[in-house]
């Protein structure tokens, strides 16, 4: 696809969601629940956003063990400009200018840095559906009962998207098993290719399951897993606290569902998750908790400011002392994508 209709599809598609996310509300009554929103407990919110974005560069810098060693410092940095570019740039093209902003600092390939952050988002999702399953089987209150069939939609949701993280993690541990031979058996494409294209994929190929290292050892899978608790706890208690800001009546446990209806939302390949995000924050709360419609919408955005904001600040900060500005980040990721294996 080329990258100007991409653009201008994600663009009609965010258009959309923010559309259907203001439907039938007042603004003035918005305005109003934003002004009364409780500041202590934004400022924990915002407090957790830094929290988990120091958590998720070391949980990185484990999983890029086996390519070589990286700094905390880079790694943070790079997490920081890869969150900050998801924020200004359509589909979500910080995956991508993350390892190669990283690249640049350390002496690994990106191609293997890049792999580590699929296995993130695989842990990612294995952790939130955990966090799921314990609302569900152990601390449900019955805000089930609210709304059976959205209920249960998740439940299918959690159920289907659990099984296939676990599915790619048996497909990464295979292809982690001997990057070498993965590379020969890719080589072997020159009999329908090109030779250079052959030779580009299978080194491709090799880097990418180099960087998946860690699934091969039980050991480090399991911490990095581990890590991914803390982590995704901090993001419930920043959800949570904006929950409360606006009193609505979300217990803490609560947010472990908002937190599963908000990856879904995020998923939307929308600069800065605009317009998924809201939605998916505004259903949860409404139909799970009955929030009212203003006090919703006031929330989603306020929570949705306090989630970019830091990493935002920071990621363009961080991007400015190495002098990479939005244009740069756009041809960075342009040349990630028809380049990985730089």
């Amino acid at each position: 696809m080329r990258p100007h209709f991409r653009t201008a599809v994600v663009l009609v598609v965010a258009a959309a969601l923010v559309v259907l996310f203001l439907r039938n509300v007042d603004l003035r009554r918005v305005a109003l629940e934003i002004a009364h929103a409780q500041f202590g407990w934004l400022a924990l919110s915002l407090l957790t956003m830094l929290v988990n974005l120091a958590i998720r560069s070391l949980r990185w810098q484990y999983l890029l063990e086996p390519l070589g060693s990286a700094s905390f410092a880079n790694a943070f940095r790079a997490t920081a400009v890869g969150f900050a570019a998801n924020s200004v740039l359509p589909a979500r093209a910080g995956e991508v200018i993350r390892p190669y902003f990283l690249a640049r600092h350390e002496n690994m390939t990106a191609t293997g840095a890049f792999a580590t952050i699929i296995l993130e988002r695989v842990l990612d999702v294995l952790t939130v559906v955990a966090l799921l399953a314990s609302f569900i089987f152990v601390f449900d209150p019955g805000v089930g009962q609210a709304n059976p069939t959205a209920w249960i939609a998740v439940k299918w949701a959690g159920v289907t998207a659990g099984g296939a993280a676990l599915a790619s993690l048996v497909v990464m541990f295979l292809l982690a098993g001997d990057p070498e031979r993965l590379g020969r058996a890719m080589i072997r494409l020159e009999q329908v290719l090109p030779s250079a294209l052959a030779g580009l994929i299978a080194r491709v190929a090799e880097k990418f399951a180099r960087g998946l290292g860690a699934v091969r050892r039980p050991g480090r899978l399991f911490v990095a897993l581990l890590w991914s608790f803390p982590l995704w706890l901090s993001i419930a208690v920043g959800m949570w606290a904006v929950a409360v800001a606006f009193r609505l009546a979300v217990p803490f446990t609560g947010s472990f569902l908002l937190v599963a209806l908000l990856v879904i939302g995020v998923a939307v390949p929308t600069p800065a998750a605009i317009g998924g995000f809201h939605e998916a924050f505004r259903l949860g709360t409404t139909m799970f908790f009955g929030a009212s419609d203003d006090a919703a919408v006031g929330a989603a955005i306020v929570a949705h400011v306090l989630s970019i904001g830091p990493a935002l600040l920071l990621g363009v900060f961080f991007a400015a002392q190495t002098g990479l500005n939005l244009s740069g980040m756009r041809r960075l990721a342009d040349q990630a994508e028809s380049s990985r294996p730089a």
